[in-house]
C-alpha cells in the first residue's frame, strides 16, 4: 500500500478546521496532519492527490443501520452481497458499516449471521467500506410496531438462542434492536450489557415506565426514533418521549424528511444535542438503483419517489445516501458541517467504542476520509488509506 497524501483542502480535524491542510497516511493509517505550507519534504515521496481549495475533507461517515445497497442485502448471506455493498457506500461517504438483519426463520438468521462472520475475517480488505460488525434487528420485538418486521417470526427475547446467534457471527454482533416490554426483555437487556452488545430499543411498545426500567438494566440506544414504536402524546410520554428525555440513551434518526418530517428532526436535535443523534440510513437493497419492485425479508417492496413501501402502504427502510443524510440535517436543523459530521462519524464511533481507530481526522486512526465539494457532495473517498471512490466530470 502506497503512502498517501491529500494536500490544499480544508481537513477537519477534532481539534477545528485547518485552512489549505494536508493529510498523511501510512500503512492506512493517519500519520499526520497540518498546514500544507509546513509539510515536511519527505512527505511528497506519497502518492499526492492536490485537491480544489474548496474541498473539505472529513472523517468517513459510519452507519450503523444499513440492510442493504445496489441490489444487495445483508440477508442474502452471500459474500457478493456484502461485497456489494462494501464497494457502492463510499460514493456516499460511508467508509463503515453494521450489516444489519432483519426478523426472519432463525435458520435464516444465522447463515446470514455466519456469512457475516466469514465477511468481516476473511473479506474486509482496505478500498472497501469495513464490515465492522453486525445489527440485528429483530426477531426480538413487538408484533404490535413491527413496521415491515415480518409478522411469522417474531419472538420473545432469548438468552440461549442469541447466544447461539452471537457464536454463529463470531461475536461480532454489536448491536440488537428489541422490545423490551416483551417476556424475558429487562433480563435480556441485562444481558447484552453485561457482554458489550448495545441494546437497542425499537419496535417497541413501551410505556416511559417500561423504559426508564430498560434503561436501568443497561439499554443505550433507540432505533430509528419515531418509526415503529410507541409515539409521544402528552399524557404518555412512550417510547419517543422516553427517548429524549433518558440521557442515557443515544437516537438513530432517518433524516430523509419522509420517515420523520423536518420539524421533528430538529426537535429531537434540541431535545438531544450534537451529543446524542446518530445519522443512519436504514436502507434496503432499491438504494442506487431505479424505482421498482424489490425484496425485504421476504416482503414485496415498491420503490417510487424517494420512498420504499409494502403493499400496504408501510414504510419498508428507505433509500436514502448518508451524504444526503448530512444535507438535510444542515437544512432541517440550521447546523453546520462540524457538527453534522459529528453526528455521522464521531457519535457512532464512540457508541461502539472504536473511537480509537475511527469518527475523527487523528494521527493514528483509520485513514477513512471523504473529500466533499462546496455544495456538500463527495467527491472522492478513502477506506483505509486507499481510494475507494473518484466522482467523474459527468457525475
Amino acid at each position: 500500500m502506497k503512502d498517501l497524501l491529500l494536500l490544499n483542502a480544508r481537513v477537519l480535524t477534532k481539534e477545528g478546521l485547518i485552512d489549505k491542510g494536508f493529510i498523511y497516511s501510512k500503512n492506512g493509517k493517519i500519520t499526520e496532519t497540518g498546514q500544507a505550507s509546513a509539510l515536511p519534504a519527505e512527505y511528497r515521496h506519497a502518492e499526492v492527490i492536490e485537491l480544489p481549495e474548496n474541498s473539505t475533507i472529513v472523517p468517513g461517515f459510519i452507519d450503523v443501520h444499513i440492510h442493504g445497497a445496489g441490489g444487495a442485502d445483508t440477508m442474502d448471506a452471500t459474500t457478493e452481497a456484502l461485497n456489494t455493498m462494501a464497494s457502492i457506500l463510499p460514493q456516499e461517504g460511508t467508509t463503515s458499516f453494521l450489516a444489519t438483519t432483519i426478523t426472519q426463520d432463525q435458520d435464516e438468521i444465522l447463515e446470514a449471521l455466519r456469512n457475516a462472520a466469514d465477511y468481516i475475517s476473511n473479506h474486509n480488505h482496505s478500498g472497501k467500506a469495513e464490515v465492522i460488525g453486525v445489527h440485528l434487528e429483530g426477531p426480538f420485538i413487538n408484533e404490535a410496531r413491527k413496521g415491515a418486521q415480518p409478522a411469522d417470526h417474531i419472538i420473545d427475547p432469548d438468552v440461549e438462542l442469541f447466544a447461539k446467534m452471537q457464536e454463529a457471527a463470531g461475536s461480532h454482533i454489536r448491536l440488537v434492536t428489541l422490545a423490551p416490554e416483551k417476556e424475558n426483555g429487562y433480563e435480556f437487556i441485562a444481558y447484552l450489557s453485561k457482554n458489550s452488545v448495545i441494546a437497542s430499543i425499537g419496535h417497541s411498545d413501551a410505556t416511559y415506565d417500561q423504559m426508564a426500567k430498560a434503561v436501568k438494566a443497561g439499554a443505550t440506544h433507540v432505533t430509528h426514533l419515531y418509526n415503529g414504536m410507541r409515539g409521544m402524546h402528552h399524557r404518555d410520554p412512550g417510547v419517543a418521549g422516553a427517548a429524549l428525555l433518558f440521557d442515557e440513551l443515544k437516537i438513530e434518526i432517518i433524516a430523509d424528511g419522509i420517515h420523520v418530517v423536518p420539524e421533528m428532526i430538529d426537535l429531537s436535535l434540541r431535545a438531544k444535542g450534537t451529543d446524542g443523534v446518530i445519522l443512519i440510513t436504514d436502507s434496503m437493497r432499491a438504494k442506487c438503483l431505479k424505482n421498482g419492485t424489490y425484496d425485504l425479508g421476504g416482503q414485496e417492496v415498491s420503490v417510487a419517489d424517494g420512498k420504499a413501501l409494502l403493499a400496504d402502504g408501510t414504510l419498508a427502510g428507505s433509500i436514502l445516501k448518508m451524504k444526503d443524510s448530512l444535507k438535510n440535517m444542515m437544512e432541517f436543523s440550521h447546523i453546520s458541517l462540524e457538527e453534522v459530521v459529528k453526528l455521522a462519524s464521531e457519535n457512532p464511533a464512540k457508541q461502539l467504542k472504536i473511537f480509537d481507530r475511527k469518527g475523527s481526522i487523528t494521527a493514528g486512526k483509520d485513514a477513512d476520509l471523504v473529500v466533499l465539494d462546496d455544495n456538500f457532495d463527495v467527491s472522492m473517498a478513502f477506506c483505509r488509506g486507499v481510494n475507494s471512490f473518484k466522482r467523474d466530470a459527468q457525475s
